[in-house]
């Protein structure tokens, strides 16, 4: 099984790439949904502050590498030849992909701040943040569970600054190279 791992920074495209993968038939697993689940059954509101919250009580709980211990059994039920991994957020997880998995390849995601921050604003989900104050704050958090170490990992990185059609491209070439590198 080759599981593709996808970092970046909120709004630097890993939905945009999970989409196109998904379009491509590679099952996608989100880590942010281990989460979300665990803000759910603790009855919060989605709220990125709850979101944020919950990551650390994972994280204290579990160590660093807490989602992606959550995630491994539903990476395996995909029971693919290839899976993506959308959502990893520090070095730690990274590790743990890669000592569990024999085939494990990092992507990472390159995107300015204004173009995330504009992202969002227009994204409307319940737990993004919608001014740029906020959006630093969860960039440092992020970056505070290893993200930017993580990102250092990468074997592949996407830079998403243009168009998205352009973005679309290099998505879909780079899942074409990783697939047939099996």
């Amino acid at each position: 099984m080759k599981i593709i791992g996808v970092v970046g920074l909120p709004a630097s495209g890993k939905g945009e790439f999970s989409r196109i993968a998904n379009e491509m038939n590679i099952p996608v697993v989100i880590m942010g949904d281990v989460v979300r689940n665990a803000v759910r059954d603790a009855g919060l509101k989605m709220t990125d502050k709850n979101m944020g919250e919950m990551s650390r009580q994972l994280r204290e709980g579990l160590g660093r590498d807490a989602l992606a211990q959550l995630t491994i059994s539903l990476i395996e039920s995909r029971n693919s030849p290839v899976v993506l991994v959308d959502g990893i957020r520090s070095d730690g997880e990274v590790e743990t992909f890669r000592s569990h998995f024999d085939d494990f390849v990092l992507v990472g995601i390159r995107s300015p701040f204004e173009i995330r921050a504009r992202r969002l604003k227009s994204r409307g989900r319940s737990d993004d943040v919608t001014d740029e104050i906020s959006l630093r704050s969860r960039d440092e958090r992020e970056l505070g569970w290893g993200l930017g170490a993580a990102l250092e990992m990468s074997e592949y990185t996407l830079n998403n600054e243009g168009t998205i059609e352009s973005f679309e491209g290099k998505v879909r070439d780079i899942l074409k190279k990783i697939g047939s590198d099996r």
